[in-house]
C-alpha cells in the first residue's frame, strides 16, 4: 500500500505563510531544494487543494523557472512527471497536465487510492492537510524549519487534531533550516 505523506516548509513557529499570506522567507537554497527533488522523486501524486494548486502550477510553465538552475528544471520535471488532483469546488478547468479536478475531499476515495497506487502520494495545502490528518489518512510527515519567526498566519499543522508522531530522521542545513521526518504511529 502506498504511503501519503504530508511535506510541509514552514517557519520556526510553525506556519506555512504569514498574516499576509507571505512565503517569501520559505525558498530553498540548493541544498535544501536538491533534498526535497530526492523526497519528491518518488513521489507519483499530489493532492491539491485549489490554492497550493494555483501557486504549484507555475512549475508547469518555463516563465516561471526563471534563471533555470538546474535544480530548479529537475524539480519542475517531477512535478510535471506526477499526477495532479485538486479538490475543489470552485475552480473549473486545470492548466497543467496529467490533472484533474475532484469537487470533494472523501476518505474513503484516499483509502482506495492509496491501496491501487504504484508510488506514495502527498497532500499539499493546509486546510486539505488538516481534513487528511483528522480522517488518519496522512502515514508520514516532513517538515522543514526555517530559522524564522512571523508570528502567525496559516498554520502548517491542523489544530484540535491529536496525532502521535515517531521521529524517523532529522537534517541540518547550512542555511539553519532543519528537517524532521515523522511516522504516524499507529
Amino acid at each position: 500500500m502506498a504511503k501519503l505523506i504530508y511535506s510541509a516548509i514552514t517557519s520556526l513557529d510553525g506556519f506555512l505563510e504569514d498574516e499576509d499570506g507571505n512565503f517569501d522567507w520559505a525558498a530553498p537554497d540548493d541544498e535544501v531544494l536538491g533534498f526535497v527533488n530526492d523526497l519528491e522523486r518518488p513521489i507519483g501524486t499530489y493532492l491539491y487543494g485549489r490554492r497550493i494548486y494555483e501557486t504549484m502550477v507555475g512549475w508547469e510553465t518555463e516563465e516561471f523557472l526563471g534563471d533555470r538552475r538546474p535544480l530548479m528544471m529537475d524539480f519542475a520535471a517531477i512535478w510535471r512527471a506526477a499526477d495532479k488532483v485538486v479538490f475543489s469546488r470552485t475552480l473549473e478547468a486545470v492548466s497543467s497536465t496529467r490533472t484533474r479536478i475532484e469537487p470533494a475531499f472523501e476518505p474513503d476515495e484516499i483509502r482506495k487510492m492509496k491501496a491501487e497506487a504504484g508510488s506514495d502520494l502527498t497532500v499539499g495545502g493546509a486546510e486539505l492537510a488538516a481534513q487528511a490528518f483528522r480522517y488518519r489518512l496522512v502515514d508520514e510527515v516532513h517538515l522543514f524549519l526555517n530559522p524564522v519567526i512571523v508570528g502567525g498566519g496559516k498554520q502548517a499543522l491542523p489544530s484540535n487534531v491529536l496525532t502521535r508522531l515517531e521521529l524517523l530522521d532529522e537534517r541540518r542545513f547550512g542555511n539553519g533550516v532543519v528537517h524532521l521526518h515523522y511516522r504516524v504511529a499507529t
